[in-house]
């Protein structure tokens, strides 16, 4: 969970920072409102302040909100590995076996099920889809 807090926060950074690449932006900008550093500064510390003195002021809603992203990260990490996997098998690198469109698979749910024993947890099972390779260039024929 805190990967996604900071990732948010690098994110936000980067489109703050997008605008000075771009000098059409700049005219832009100057008709919108003005941020004063110090300003800014004192009120991230007010509002951590604020936010530090409820944990102190009320201990329960600190205790489940810290058991809440404890719950959200068990649940990210378990959508990390599902993607993975995913990802694992749309983009891993092909076996040098030679398969065919002649010869049909087995049921996949069906190979795992009877390979695992019954206290293993099974991993999901996706269907690969096929990715297009890069074509060769054509050799060029000298002209006669």
């Amino acid at each position: 969970m805190w990967f996604l807090i900071k990732g948010t926060f690098w994110f936000s950074l980067v489109l703050v920072l997008l605008p000075f690449l771009d000098p059409s932006s700049s005219a832009t900008l100057d008709k919108g409102p003005k941020v004063d550093v110090g300003d800014t500064m004192s009120a991230a510390t007010e509002a951590f302040g604020y936010i530090s003195a409820l944990c102190v002021e009320k201990p329960d809603v600190c205790e489940k909100g810290a058991q809440t992203f404890v719950a959200l990260g068990h649940r990210a990490r378990e959508g990390a590995k599902i993607a993975y996997l995913f990802l694992d098998q749309q983009f891993a690198e092909p076996s040098d076996t030679v398969t065919t469109g002649t010869i049909t698979a087995a049921d996949p749910a069906a190979a795992v099920t009877a390979e695992e024993p019954a206290g293993a947890q099974a991993e999901p099972v996706f269907n690969r889809i096929p990715v297009p390779e890069k074509r060769l260039e054509p050799k060029m024929v000298p002209a006669k």
